[in-house]
């Protein structure tokens, strides 16, 4: 090895390797092949395994500064972490990129192949998943001393295809090749418990006597923040039966029953959101939010008790954040653990537990909020139970010491109609410090929805932290052209302070910048066009304007809106073929959960309208829709940096936040959308030139809701859908198929809950006016370049400097 030149009296000094040695070291040594034979994902494991060992060193000296300071440490508790492929973000975060490219160029290799030859972490489904992992980059960017806990799920969300436009489901298969960022820790197994009754002991303490153990083991990856200068950890559960076999069985012959409590144990991290539409299902997701929940914060309360000896304390040193209602369980299991395993009284318990735990609301949908039936939640979890019925003793006292008339048995956590329920969202906000929302709107009308009581009771409990996105994995790594652009007119300080941004403004009015700017949306959607071609066979014009929607397909976010202008655009231009048209493509991409029949519906309606546009020959190029399959993290790295036009569309009143409006006008496109969730502050950042806005808001939604709304009668005055109804009805879009769509003709007419048809002419006209000004490219990428300049503010490091200072009081 090389030796740095040394002076007289010092020690001999060795030069660290270099990236290159280590990336050949653990070709031949970990990955077992030499460099003439390996393949590309044998150098993707390979340099892998180099920059794991660059983040190493720093993931110890953050964790050695971290006890030594004594610093508040965070724990973030979610469902998800949708983290996408992990090399290219931490090549990013650690400066190693060009060494890396320069290392693959020498050998005639591509580093682009060998970064997109690792597999996307199916551990997540939408925004929730990930924000916390935006979350996660921007606690280790900004010196917070967090870690995040999650489920390692094997197969994790399901992978999606179509077979005849239909939804299929099939399972990931992420984790067959292993992981090469990930610790197994041995050494960390909790047991989490289930079922059974609870008895007392001499001295009247309750004690649970569970019917069924299972082990939770601890798998880590290093998340590094910018620079590489503070290293986070990010911690998942994977599931173990207590017994591996039972061997007396297995000798008799009894394979299956034998390795039954094996089978139980690994269902749990099997897949992310089983099916919740059979009695089995329910109990398994139950059973999911218990294990990761459970798991972590018996790590949690061993972490502490490893520095400090007063439990009561807790909250002094700990803070843990719930993502949304998912880990609610975290109120009456963090009391038990205190109470029964550390012998704390019960309402010290209760104290000290509320004084650690924060809860995030993600929805205003009431049926997201998750409730348990009182059965099988009794039935799984008989301590748990008893200690919620306490709790709500606890609340019931608050509400009438607060004298405001409030009924406690809204506020009870356990919903004591129909049989009885656990409401979840409940649980949460009683037993939390603070509750935040997700954006203004959002914060504002949780007080007035869905918590109004809880509120009226706690009014100093909900606050606002709206949401932001990473500006290393949004803009700077899936979108190198304008984000090389950026630096070279400001500099790159931008990517550590997003607000740097706002100095790019002035250049809005610079022809030359304005003309550079286009040319790299250009160049993204070239490589969009291809990568749908690879996908769909699918030819796109890359002039023409790309109108996109990408997310979760759920009725609120109104993708059946989307579909059904787009029919009207498509009859409208049949009728007209000389009109002065503007050329569009219309890009779909997400899942529908595997039990949500409307949703899937909705994906085959614009399947069979994509096949019906897209093979007009006298349309030509004018539109083109589709739908792009297996939506993920490493898809919207490709999708976002080429559109021109955002659709946020959901009905107002219904989205907590979005945080794909945020990657998208990042990149410069422009949004379309309601005033609804994040897009009210993204409006009053850009300005209300540089967005189109439509539709009711939300105090007009929930009046028209609630006053005998008659969709049908809306329907029929408003033509151009009403042609649309009528060509779905007539199987026009369906090869004559007349009941195919009657779902979706039936939820238009008689339900319209999202109220479709009121905001369709606005809509409609909406999207006309994009067109006029998409035909003016000085206007259109003025108003492009102002809202990558004014995104700044919507930074997740700003966000999470925000929980820091207002909840966690954690700031570095």
């Amino acid at each position: 090895m090389t030796t740095l030149p040394i002076e007289t009296g010092q020690k001999e000094r060795r030069r660290p390797p270099s990236l290159g040695d280590m990336i050949v070291r653990h070709l031949v040594y970990s990955v077992g092949k030499d460099q003439a034979h390996a393949v590309t994902r044998d150098w993707c494991v390979a340099l892998s395994l180099a920059i794991r060992d660059r983040m190493v060193d720093g993931w110890m000296t953050t964790t050695r500064r971290i006890y030594k300071s004594g610093q508040k440490r965070v724990y973030y508790l979610s469902m998800e972490f949708m983290i996408g492929r992990l090399l290219e973000d931490a090549l990013s975060n650690m400066e190693l990129t060009e060494e890396a490219r320069a290392f693959f160029d020498e050998r005639g290799l591509d580093l682009g192949e060998v970064l997109t030859s690792e597999p996307d972490p199916a551990l997540g489904n939408g925004g929730l998943g990930r924000l916390a992992a935006c979350f996660m980059d921007s606690m280790a960017t900004v010196g917070v001393a967090g870690i995040g806990y999650g489920i390692r799920y094997e197969h994790g969300i399901f992978r999606q295809s179509f077979q005849d436009g239909w939804q299929l489901e099939e399972p990931e298969d992420w984790l067959v090749g292993g992981n090469a960022w990930e610790f197994e820790r041995t050494e960390v197994v909790h047991p989490v418990n289930f079922g059974g009754y609870v008895s007392s002991d001499a001295n009247g303490k309750p004690v649970w006597n569970p019917s069924e153990r299972i082990m939770a083991a601890a798998f880590d990856t290093p998340i590094a923040g910018w620079k590489g200068q503070h290293v986070n950890t990010l911690r998942l559960w994977s599931a173990r039966p207590a017994e591996v076999l039972n061997l007396s069985q297995f000798n008799q012959g009894d394979f299956v029953a034998a390795a039954r409590q094996q089978i139980v144990a690994e269902s749990i991290t099997k897949v992310l959101y089983p099916g919740d539409h059979t009695p089995e299902g329910r109990e398994l997701r139950l059973k999911q939010e218990v294990f990761f929940t459970s798991a972590s914060l018996q790590d949690i309360v061993h972490r502490f008790l490893l520095n400090h000896e007063n439990l009561e304390k807790l909250g002094d040193h700990v803070a843990i954040q719930l993502n949304d209602t998912h880990p609610a369980i975290a109120v009456p299991e963090l009391v038990r653990l205190l109470e029964d395993v550390h012998g704390m009284d019960f309402r010290k318990a209760f104290d000290v537990a509320r004084a650690c735990l924060h809860y995030t609301n993600h929805t205003l949908l009431p049926e997201a909020l998750e409730r348990w039936p009182l059965e099988l939640f009794e039935r799984c979890l008989p301590r748990h139970m008893q200690i919620i019925r306490a709790i709500d003793d606890i609340a019931t006292a608050e509400v009438l010491a607060a004298g405001k008339g409030i009924d406690p048995n809204v506020v009870r956590a356990i919903d004591p109609h129909y049989g009885g329920f656990v409401r979840m969202g409940n649980l949460a906000f009683i037993g939390s410090s603070h509750v935040n929302g997700v954006s203004a709107l959002h914060t504002e009308l949780m007080k007035k929805t869905v918590f109004k009581d809880l509120h009226t009771v706690y009014p100093d409990r909900i606050l606002n932290q709206t949401n932001g996105i990473t500006p290393r994995r949004w803009l700077l790594e899936c979108n190198p052209r304008l984000s090389g652009l950026i630096t070279e007119t400001i500099g790159d300080g931008w990517v550590a302070d997003l607000e740097q941004l706002k100095a790019l403004e002035p250049y809005a009015e610079d022809a030359a910048f304005r003309e550079r700017f286009r040319r790299v949306k250009a160049d993204n959607k070239e490589r969009l066009s291809v990568y749908v071609q690879e996908q769909l066979g699918v030819k796109l014009d890359p002039t023409a304007l790309f109108d996109i929607q990408i997310k979760r397909i759920h009725e609120y976010k109104r993708q059946l809106l989307n579909i059904l202008e787009t029919m009207a655009l498509y009859n409208a231009m049949k009728a007209n073929p000389n009109g002065e048209w503007q050329p569009r493509v219309k890009i779909f991409a997400g899942k529908a959960a595997p039990s949500y029949t409307l949703a899937k519906l909705i994906i085959k309606l614009i399947n069979d309208v994509a096949d019906k546009i897209n093979n007009d020959s006298a349309l030509g190029d004018m539109l083109k829709v589709v739908f792009l399959p297996n939506y993920n993290v490493s898809s919207a790295e490709i999708i976002i940096p080429a559109a021109d036009l955002s659709e946020q569309i959901s009905t107002a009143g219904f989205e907590a936040s979005g945080t794909g409006n945020m990657k998208f006008a990042l990149n410069g496109a422009l949004t379309i959308g309601t005033l609804d969730g994040a897009n009210v502050e993204i409006l009053e950042h850009v300005g209300e030139d540089n967005i189109y806005i439509f539709g009711m808001e939300a105090e007009e939604v929930a009046q028209l809701q609630s006053g005998g709304y008659q969709p049908w009668v809306r329907v029929g005055e408003t033509p151009r859908l009403q042609d649309v109804v009528t060509q779905i009805s007539s199987g026009f879009f369906s090869h004559g198929d007349t009941e195919r769509f009657a779902g979706i003709v039936d939820n238009v007419l008689a339900h319209d809950y999202f109220l479709v048809a009121p905001d369709f002419d606005s809509y409609w006209s909406t999207q006309r006016w994009i067109d006029k000004d998409f035909r003016d490219q000085n206007v259109w990428q003025r108003k492009a370049v102002l809202n990558t300049a004014n995104m700044g503010w919507f930074s997740a490091d700003r966000t999470i400097r925000g929980y820091a200072k207002d909840i966690w009081n954690a700031l570095p």
